[in-house]
């Protein structure tokens, strides 16, 4: 088969070849009566653009490299759609790939990557291997590492402090009166950032009045699942336990399962504190008191960081690093 190529369309539509590329990159820029033209013309034919030689001619492509640690993980989900938004209505598309979190994966993935020539990279988290952050910086490529501040970024960050989570979730439920509480997490060895909103949460609750406090991890995926295990330990362990953070909102809703199976009362017996604010949290029963990272948020601002490093006015300093902070949202389950 061959393929379709520019200077078809610009025959079809009857216009330059470079009308033909100025409408694919600012349709705006192109009359209404030539774009009409060149679109029927690109139906017609089928055209697809070659993301790939463009990127040639230009030293980049239309395409930014995002890299999450799972695609099942819905935390990212709200990110990344609102970052593909934001970047198609400016003629960029995503790629997007998911390391699992494991750093040889995610080495590999940017190595995929860069022989895209990528008009930027996004990354999740500042935990990356060595040989990583060599490539990227030697690049010369935008890279914008998401979800996380605490640390020297590549080159710019979109996030917010995990131990402060943490921190906020054994604050609440000490403001509550819980005085024996633990943290449930889930793959802490591999998931950095759960690992320190535990971290943040033992240390406000050394710091508390707490009569005991734990951090239990199970050592698979963060499921509803997991949470009804860790309950499980939890309860072993602490057998006068009346406060759970958890380090995501599917665990929080495996220990609301579980207390219910239990005849466990929440909050009276035991109050839960989630993490994430996925859409269930709200309409749950009861509805789960949980700390929203405004994933939204910050798919937004790493857009403007990314669109503004494309036009030339990479930021500097300060402006390099972007708090989105969080919020806890009290509901029944404290």
């Amino acid at each position: 088969m061959q393929r379709v190529t520019m200077m078809d369309v610009a025959k079809l539509a009857q216009v330059s070849p470079s009308t033909v590329s100025l409408y694919l990159r600012k349709p705006a820029a192109v009359s209404a009566a030539a774009g009409q033209e060149i679109a029927r013309a690109i139906s017609t034919l089928g055209y697809v653009p070659n993301l790939v030689a463009g990127g040639l001619a230009a030293a980049s492509s239309k395409v930014v490299s995002i890299i999450v640690p799972s695609i099942r993980n819905a935390f990212f989900a709200e990110t990344v759609s609102t970052l593909q938004s934001e970047l198609a209505a400016e003629g960029l598309q995503v790629l997007l790939g998911h390391s699992e979190y494991g750093e040889d994966q995610e080495e590999a993935l940017v190595r995929t990557a860069l022989s895209w020539a990528p008009a930027a990279v996004v990354l999740t988290g500042l935990s990356h291997s060595a040989e990583t952050r060599k490539l990227l910086q030697a690049s010369g490529v935008p890279v914008v590492e998401m979800w996380e501040l605490g640390g020297k970024p590549i080159d710019m960050a979109v996030g917010f402090s995990h131990p402060h989570v943490g921190a906020s979730a054994a604050r609440h439920l000490l403001s509550k009166g819980r005085r024996a509480i633990v943290f449930l997490g889930a793959r802490m060895q591999e998931d950095h950032r759960a690992e320190k909103r535990a971290s943040g949460f033992a240390e406000t609750a050394r710091m508390g009045d707490v009569l005991s406090y734990e951090i239990i991890n199970h050592p698979g995926a963060a499921t509803v699942e997991a949470g009804s295990l860790l309950l499980t330990r939890a309860l072993e362990r602490i057998p006068n336990l009346d406060g759970i953070a958890c380090s995501n909102d599917l665990i929080a809703l495996g220990v609301l399962f579980e207390c219910q199976r239990r005849g466990i009362t929440v909050p009276d017996d035991i109050a839960v504190v989630g993490f994430g604010d996925l859409d269930f949290s709200a309409s749950c029963i009861p509805s789960l008191t949980t700390i929203r990272p405004s994933g939204d948020l910050i798919g937004r601002e790493v857009a403007r960081l990314i669109l503004n490093s494309i036009q030339g006015e990479r930021p500097e300093g300060s402006a390099r690093i972007i708090d989105t902070g969080h919020v806890l949202i009290e509901r029944r389950s404290t």
